[in-house]
């Protein structure tokens, strides 16, 4: 084949061939991953095709609405799914291809039907929910027990949320005066965000679950396309893992999503989960309050019940009583008798025997003072003899000591024939520390004598 073509012309056979095999419209099944809109109005859009595993992309083409028709489509999908046309939504498209030699190929967006959007939501939540049934931890949070009195609230939400703010008021300002302790654990309630912030949340709680009776999410009302960011796996397989109670209030009375049917309890509203922790306590309020009356209402009657078999028993005990006391008495009257008499006989004994005990006194006294007068005599002899001989001992001690000091008088040792050598007045222990010209002093036991060191060996 000899024939040239240039690029562009290339480019118009591939368009032209595109049109003829592809003419007028066709609707598609896609899902946005990207969209933006420009100053002039038009919408930019990338729609891509995911594998079953929802992660890899299998088909990706860019699209556009054109500014006329983007402002007829827009408001039309926002009335019917109350959200603007976002990343991540799943839409049905009826679309003509498009092919520009610079740009390539494109869809130029023509309808939109925001009723499959819907539709695909619901069908999502609905995946979720069987595979949550399938893997049986669907029912897992609401099977928790309850706290009687869930005072200590851990709560999920976005701080600037007006649905945080009337929970806040209606729980602080119960008529009850209940007193109630809130911590806020802020997440976002919407778009991408929402599902790892809200995870973060639970993970941060789970590490104080001391501190919590109970988890509380709410956002408030919203579109159903804004909710649905709450119809997600992984929140949902948290919360059924979770080992406290989690209620929700994310929605209106007619939007559930599938965090709302894992969870402990799913309230239409804030101000609802409010409500919930308020009757609870109120419900254990009344409830101790009934114990307490029926456990006073048992008391009195076991009071009154014992009162009488008491009055009935005390009726029986007063003859009992009496002729036991009169009994008691005639034997204390036998003892008094008794001690009456031995303690005569006592008397009369002790008058007789003082004189016998003060004679037998009187003669060990003495005998006991005569000997303690010989001992002091003995203890006076031996201590004046032993003060002698320690006084003799001593002086002998002394007197050896005094000849021994004699002896070693250096003046003594000089008459001996010894002599001391001194250098500027210190004793020269040693020939070694002398050097050749140092003046001596040698000390005899007549005199001293000085020289002058020559020669030292």
């Amino acid at each position: 084949m000899n024939d040239k073509l240039s690029l562009f012309e290339l480019q118009k056979i591939i368009r032209d061939s595109l049109y003829l095999s592809l003419p007028g419209m066709y609707w598609v099944v896609a899902e946005i991953s990207e969209i933006k809109e420009n100053f002039a109005g038009h919408c930019f859009i990338e729609l891509v095709e995911k594998h079953p595993d929802e992660i890899n992309i299998r088909a990706k083409v860019r699209a556009v609405i054109w500014a006329k028709r983007y402002s007829f489509l827009r408001p039309l999908f926002e009335s019917v799914t109350g959200e603007s046309l976002k990343e991540g939504f799943k839409v049905l498209l009826k679309v003509a291809i498009e092919y520009h030699e610079i740009y390539g190929l494109s869809l130029v967006i023509n309808d939109i039907d925001p009723a499959f959007t819907i539709g695909e939501m619901a069908v999502k939540r609905q995946q979720i929910v069987r595979k949550l049934e399938l893997e049986g931890v669907f029912s897992m949070n609401k099977e928790l027990a309850f706290p009687i009195f869930p005072a200590r609230i851990a709560v999920i939400s976005s701080k600037n949320a007006a649905g945080y703010t009337d929970f806040l008021k209606h729980l602080i300002g119960n008529s009850y005066g209940f007193r109630f302790h809130s911590a806020l654990f802020e997440a976002s309630m919407q778009g991408t965000e929402t599902e790892k912030s809200v995870i973060d949340a639970l993970d941060l709680i789970s590490e104080h679950l001391d501190l919590f009776d109970a988890v509380v999410i709410i956002r408030g009302g919203g579109s159903l396309t804004d909710l649905s960011w709450f119809d997600n796996y992984n929140i949902a397989y948290h919360i059924t893992q979770f080992p406290l109670p989690v209620l929700t209030g994310i929605g209106h009375d007619k939007d559930i999503t599938v965090t709302d049917m894992v969870a402990y309890q799913s309230l239409k509203t804030p101000t609802a989960v409010a409500d919930f922790l308020i009757n609870t306590v109120s419900e254990t309020d009344n409830y101790i309050n009934e114990i307490t009356n029926s456990i006073i209402e048992l008391s009195l009657s076991i009071i009154n019940e014992n009162k009488e078999i008491l009055d009935k028993s005390s009726m029986k005990l007063i003859p009992l009583a009496t002729h036991k006391i009169g009994e008691e008495k005639r034997k204390q009257s036998s003892r008094i008798i008794a001690i009456i008499s031995s303690a005569r006989e006592f008397l009369f004994k002790e008058r007789i025997e003082p004189a016998n005990f003060k004679s037998r006194l009187l003669s060990v006294t003495k005998s006991f003072s005569w000997e303690q007068e010989n001992r002091i005599l003995k203890y006076y002899s031996d201590l004046e003899t032993r003060s002698i001989e320690y006084v003799k001992q001593s002086a002998l001690t002394i007197e050896t000591l005094n000849n021994n000091l004699g002896i070693l008088n250096p003046e003594n040792v000089l008459k001996r024939g010894y002599t001391m050598t001194l250098l500027k007045g210190q004793i020269m222990k040693s020939a070694g520390l002398l050097n050749d010209g140092d003046i001596i002093d040698t000390k005899f036991s007549d005199g001293i004598v000085k020289s002058s060191v020559t020669n030292k060996k």
